[in-house]
């Protein structure tokens, strides 16, 4: 508490204020709003996010005019997060790796307000950079506060700017994986479940590890919801994944990945060959056929969820292997 309220008074003390001539009959107060980078600038508690923009050279970029987003994150959350990835300064970081993760907290286009993301769940897209030059997803968790994949919280919202929106945030937000949106996302945690029981057989392909890697891929996963599952559950007349043997639950989840990037506009009518075998895609309808005719609808609201190692889309029954 004692952290907001200092930036809250940080972030009063941001506007700067201009009088006018002792002549005029009433002397009137011009309100000059600073801008992301002098705002941040103007906050001690920003000081090592103002140090990664100058080095990387984004300063520029985020004093330009339009309509802007930023996610900041606090001193401390730098600190820790260069900690963890074993970085004893800012300046270790490889500048190429520093700017997309400073890219990653920019949503370029828009100015987001708290109260646009209270009570609902839901993607959008950072200026960081993916597979086939994407720019990243990034998923947002407005039920109870704000938090952004899974991991980054909304310490103090809402502070306006000359170009755009700063939210204060207590933790870097990392460049996402498969398993970021598959964790973060609390539909998907059947999902996470399945990759979990597959990776406990043998033999099986490490399936949590790869999700989690940065440098695995690119894949297209399709992702079935927890409705799904529970209708596959259903369908196999089972109570729970357990139910199955790993193999068949490794077999099931072959058919939901191809070996490549494959965002919901590059996806064609016709054979789609995953790890498993060969589905069929209706471009035009927007689904997936298995080898058993059964027909799994892609969820348009939740296509292209872009992580550093693939593209998530989400459908609505889980795609079996021949029977």
């Amino acid at each position: 508490m004692k952290t907001i309220k200092k930036l809250s008074l940080l972030f009063l003390a941001t506007f700067a204020f201009v009088s006018c001539s002792d002549d005029d009959d009433a002397q009137q107060m011009q309100e000059q709003q600073l801008n992301i980078v002098e705002t941040a600038q103007a906050t001690p508690s920003l000081s090592i996010l103002v140090e990664a923009a100058v080095q990387v050279g984004l300063v520029d970029a985020l004093s330009a005019s339009g309509d802007k987003t930023v996610l900041a994150p606090t001193n401390d959350a730098f600190t820790a997060f260069l900690d963890a990835k074993g970085f004893a300064s800012l300046e270790e970081v490889p500048d190429e790796v520093l700017t997309q993760i400073l890219l990653n907290h920019v949503i370029d286009g828009s100015n987001i307000m708290s109260s646009d993301l209270a009570g609902s769940t839901g993607y959008t897209t950072t200026l960081a950079s993916g597979p086939n030059n994407t720019n990243l997803s990034l998923f947002w968790d407005g039920t109870s506060g704000v938090t952004f994949n899974g991991t980054s919280d909304v310490a103090l919202a809402d502070i306006n700017t000359s170009n755009g929106i700063v939210h204060v945030v207590d933790a870097v937000i990392d460049l996402p994986t498969i398993a970021t949106f598959a964790t973060s996302n609390p539909n998907l945690t059947n999902l996470v479940a399945a990759l979990q029981y597959a990776d406990s057989g043998m033999p099986t392909v490490p399936y949590i590890t790869t999700v989690s890697d940065a440098e695995a891929g690119p894949f297209t996963v399709f992702a079935p919801t927890d409705a799904a599952f529970g209708d596959l559950l259903v369908e196999l007349n089972a109570t729970a994944l357990t139910d199955l043997d790993t193999a068949t639950v490794d077999a099931v989840l072959t058919y939901h990945i191809v070996a490549a990037n494959v965002q919901s506009s590059m996806l064609a009518s016709g054979t789609v060959a995953t790890l498993g075998g060969d589905i069929t895609a209706d471009a035009t309808a927007f689904t997936l056929t298995d080898a058993n005719d059964r027909v799994s609808n892609i969820i348009t609201s939740l296509v292209d969820i872009q992580a550093t190692n693939g593209v998530v889309h989400a459908i609505d029954q889980v795609i079996l292997p021949p029977q």
